[in-house]
């Protein structure tokens, strides 16, 4: 039986707060025109999603069997010369040939 905390909503609800709070701030201050039009900060501002992406992704590839980490793997390589798009493409056609041939092999 699991039991309610008052204290667990009140964190849960002041974390929820504060993430939504930062996102929206964040995209207020570039419409508004708060930064600078530099091409230094345009390069900044376009590398945030492939970094949250990483962040996401990076502990799933390193607690996981092998066939996602060697996805994983081929993923970043791919992701060298194609869009994300084709990056996402590759990593999951990878991790299901490689979990149906290892599983195969009998690999875990």
């Amino acid at each position: 039986m699991t039991t309610f905390h008052a204290t667990t909503l009140e964190a849960i609800t002041a974390m929820a707060f504060v993430t939504y709070l930062t996102r929206v701030v964040g995209i207020l201050m570039v419409r508004r025109g708060r930064f600078p039009s530099r091409s230094r900060t345009k390069a900044v501002l376009d590398a945030i999603p492939p970094v949250m992406f990483v962040t996401i992704i990076a502990p799933t590839l390193l607690v996981t069997g092998w066939p996602e980490t060697l996805a994983g793997l081929l993923a970043a390589v791919a992701s060298a010369r194609l869009p994300l798009l084709g990056t996402i493409l590759v990593g999951v056609l990878a991790v299901a040939v490689l979990r149906l041939g290892l599983g195969a092999l009998g690999v875990p």
